[in-house]
């Protein structure tokens, strides 16, 4: 899986081909990419600009490796919960190589939503990622990870509250169902999290969950996404139209 993605900055064709040539760059030595992981398991082979960045850091490769390493798939699992913007530009400067890319990244606008953690809210990306790995590696997709970290607490009625979590759901569904209806194999989405519990970075201090847990007593509340997710399993997604 893959925390993030790309999107264009704005929709135009420049752009839409910059973020996706982005997408599957590898520009930077780290794990914030997708074709250095995936191009060898899926495509048998590393993508050449992630061996130019790595050069003599890399091990060796031995005959046979990839033979290995590349096998049949049922299933691409990616995380996907934020994004960042990009733009179409002259040549400029993005890897340690000082190779030049006609894209940049750009800064999203002043008060552009964001998430308890802290984390842009971007639902486009669940339809140009899984559209765009889809093309590349033609394997379906499974979204193993979406959802976000809420300000959420058991209100004087008994009940959690929490509109922000469904709005941010829907949206991110609706754009994940579109890029199926435009020709990805879309298989699967798993919500991150069923309930809340301690997140690796933050501990206990951030809630993803559909539940709400007291830490202290237990106690699980469902909260008011857990009731309006189950309406969208039970409609096969027909109340991600219904405004309620």
């Amino acid at each position: 899986g893959h925390d993030g993605g790309f999107l264009s900055a704005e929709p135009a064709a420049p752009n839409i081909a910059a973020a996706k040539a982005a997408t599957h760059a590898v520009n930077t030595r780290d794990f914030w990419n997708n074709a250095w992981f995936a191009d060898p398991a899926i495509l048998g082979h590393y993508p050449e600009d992630g061996l130019r960045l790595y050069g003599k850091s890399m091990p060796a490769i031995d005959p046979g490796d990839l033979k290995t390493i590349c096998q049949p798939l049922d299933f691409y699992g990616i995380n996907v919960y934020d994004a960042e913007l990009i733009e179409a530009c002259e040549p400029f400067t993005t890897n340690p190589l000082g190779e030049e890319t006609p894209y940049r990244k750009v800064d999203f606008p002043p008060g552009h939503p964001r998430t308890a953690i802290g984390w842009f809210i971007c639902p486009e990306a669940l339809y140009y990622g899984p559209k765009w790995l889809f093309e590349r590696y033609k394997v379906p997709m499974v979204v193993t990870e979406n959802g976000l970290s809420s300000h959420d607490w058991v209100s004087t009625d008994g009940c959690v509250h929490d509109p922000q979590r469904i709005d941010y759901t829907r949206r991110y569904l609706q754009q994940f169902r579109k890029a199926g209806r435009d020709g990805a194999d879309i298989r699967g989405y798993f919500h991150w999290s069923i309930m809340d519990n301690f997140e690796w970075q933050c501990g206990y201090r951030e809630r993803f969950g559909l539940v709400h847990v007291d830490f202290t007593t237990q106690q699980r509340t469902l909260k008011d996404s857990a009731h309006w997710y189950k309406s969208v399993i039970a409609t096969r997604g027909a109340a991600l139209d219904e405004h309620r």
